[in-house]
């Protein structure tokens, strides 16, 4: 089988992380807020779990604190480099954006599965639907206005539809998909693309161009983000989408689906009707 095509520089990522170190992050304060409610919600202790993220150590050391003690190993992943992890030996692995600028997700899912004891919990949020879409039209515009052409500037979404089905190829049960919908406004779009740098979010296409944008192509990608996605007061708007995976390595005690045919009372009295 060949191997999926390489969509992402982990090199670059690397890079465009070790920059913004130090800097805040509003992005994984958002995750990590909405990462706390989601394991409180779940009445059940974990003993091992493992933390992915492409900063996981900066993560604060209170995230698993109300499903009792854990034992949390962090592993700072890259897609490129990740590493081998025992199997089975867990029951709990949180990622947190790193799916995002993942090559081959499905077969990454299912590595993560595979280090899972049956019953285990897999939670992973990561960038994906409309993220960032203003942005991309907006390039997309610059590009064919100035050069004739597009160039790759920012990086592929997975949709939450396709999501939950994800997880069902990589063998988890009783998947779950939810999106959690962020607009966020700026003074201009310089001022997002100066925010998108600093969070060490720039390019990590494989396939980026390879020269720095010329001051044209900016202006000219500006105008056109101010007059799509301007609001009255001239403030720009940009949408942030979260998508939320969930799912269960199968298990005898989980919800099992009843048989086709299995069923004791009919559609047609539910809904009183002959």
């Amino acid at each position: 089988m060949s191997a999926p095509p390489r969509l992402f520089d982990p090199a670059q990522i690397r890079h465009n992380l070790y920059r913004r170190q130090g800097s805040a992050n509003f992005v994984r304060d958002l995750v990590v807020e909405d990462l706390q409610d989601r394991l409180g919600a779940h009445k059940r202790d974990f003993s091992r779990a493992i933390l992915i993220g492409p900063d996981a150590a900066t993560l604060p050391d209170t995230l698993f604190t109300a499903n009792g003690p854990v034992t949390a190993q962090r592993v700072e992943a890259f897609d490129g480099d990740f590493p081998d992890l025992p199997p089975g030996e867990h029951d709990l692995i949180v990622s947190l954006l790193h799916l995002q600028a993942v090559d081959d997700v499905p077969g990454h899912l299912a590595r993560l599965r595979r280090v899972l004891k049956p019953d285990g919990l897999l939670l992973a949020a990561f960038l994906g639907g409309e993220t960032l879409s203003e942005l991309r039209e907006a390039f997309l515009a610059a590009d064919l206005d100035v050069s004739g052409g597009a160039s790759a500037r920012v990086a592929p979404m997975t949709q939450v539809r396709d999501a939950g089905a994800l997880l069902q190829r990589a063998g988890f049960a009783l998947p779950v998909a939810d999106v959690e919908t962020h607009r966020v406004r700026y003074s201009s779009p310089f001022a997002l693309m100066a925010e998108l740098k600093a969070l060490g979010a720039a390019n990590p296409l494989a396939d980026r161009p390879r020269r720095f944008a010329t001051r044209t192509l900016l202006a000219t990608a500006a105008q056109a983000y101010a007059s799509r996605d301007a609001d009255p007061d001239g403030r720009i708007r940009a949408t942030l989408e979260i998508i939320w995976l969930a799912g269960w390595v199968p298990h005898e005690s989980q919800q099992q689906p009843l048989r086709p045919g299995s069923a004791t009372v009919s559609m047609r009295d539910v809904l009183g009707k002959t």
